[in-house]
């Protein structure tokens, strides 16, 4: 364990994974921990959340499970609350990491998904930053990690609307917040994970393919470097975008995706 993060609280939403194994949340979740963090892992589903808190505590990390759903604010706000119970009063990290997609363009999707699909992926993120940004301003300083998508800058070849625009609309709600609070200590920056192979893809995008085999081939040779990324990756980006070795680094959308957004 080393100490990037020594004794920095960081309040994770979408710390479990969708089913299981390691995705992007519960990897970063882990390297936090292993970085010195107090990490408060909060998911909709406890179970995941435990299990992230199981494998941190295997290494000798120390973190908290909670339960909460990003879309309903008073979950939030007791997440917080709980989060400042839990390990003396400080959020020094805000991590989202919720994000959902639903197929289909404006003809085929439904009114009820594209506003649960914005409500999940941006709204979500506006309520917890809503509920944490005033303990950052009393500390003097604070950093938010918010997880995008290659999606919010570029067309990715899969019909799900309400995916890019949301994540487009996280993006410009990330820079928004690094220059509106600049000069009061808190950085705000977004990763944008391109295609990467974690168990939600298996969950929410395998139905584009004929088969799991073909989706895994099509998805590494669509990635300039011949393989999709690992959650590790995005993991090992949140952790210097929360350390002090990002202390001069505030409203970058940085792509995590093997090169694929230099394509045209």
């Amino acid at each position: 364990m080393a100490d990037r993060l020594k004794d920095r609280v960081a309040l994770m939403f979408g710390a479990g994974c969708c089913a299981p194994g390691i995705g992007n949340g519960r990897a970063t979740a882990l390297a936090y921990a292993r970085e010195g963090a107090l990490v408060v892992a909060v998911d909709i589903d406890r179970d995941a959340a435990e299990e992230t808190v199981r494998m941190i505590r295997a290494e000798g990390g120390r973190a908290v499970a909670l339960a909460g759903d990003v879309t309903e604010a008073a979950q939030v706000n007791a997440a917080v609350a709980a989060a400042r119970v839990a390990f003396g009063g400080r959020i020094d990290i805000l991590h989202n990491n919720v994000g959902i997609t639903s197929m289909g363009g404006p003809v085929e999707e439904s009114i009820e998904s594209w506003e649960h699909v914005m409500r999940s992926n941006l709204t979500g993120a506006f309520l917890t930053c809503k509920a944490v940004l005033p303990v950052m301003v009393e500390q003097g300083k604070g950093a938010i990690v918010n997880i995008s998508s290659l999606a919010a800058i570029r067309y990715t070849g899969y019909p799900y609307s309400s995916y890019y625009a949301s994540k487009a609309g996280l993006n410009h709600f990330t820079v928004g917040l690094a220059l509106q609070y600049a000069r009061q200590g808190i950085r705000a920056n977004v990763i944008m994970p391109g295609l990467m192979n974690t168990p939600l893809i298996h969950q929410q995008i395998s139905g584009q393919y004929a088969s799991t085999e073909a989706m895994m081939q099509a998805r590494d040779e669509a990635c300039p470097m011949g393989k999709m990324g690992e959650p590790w990756d995005i993991a090992m980006a949140a952790v210097f975008l929360a350390s002090d070795e990002a202390k001069f680094i505030t409203g970058v959308c940085l792509p995590v995706d093997g090169g694929q957004h230099c394509r045209a």
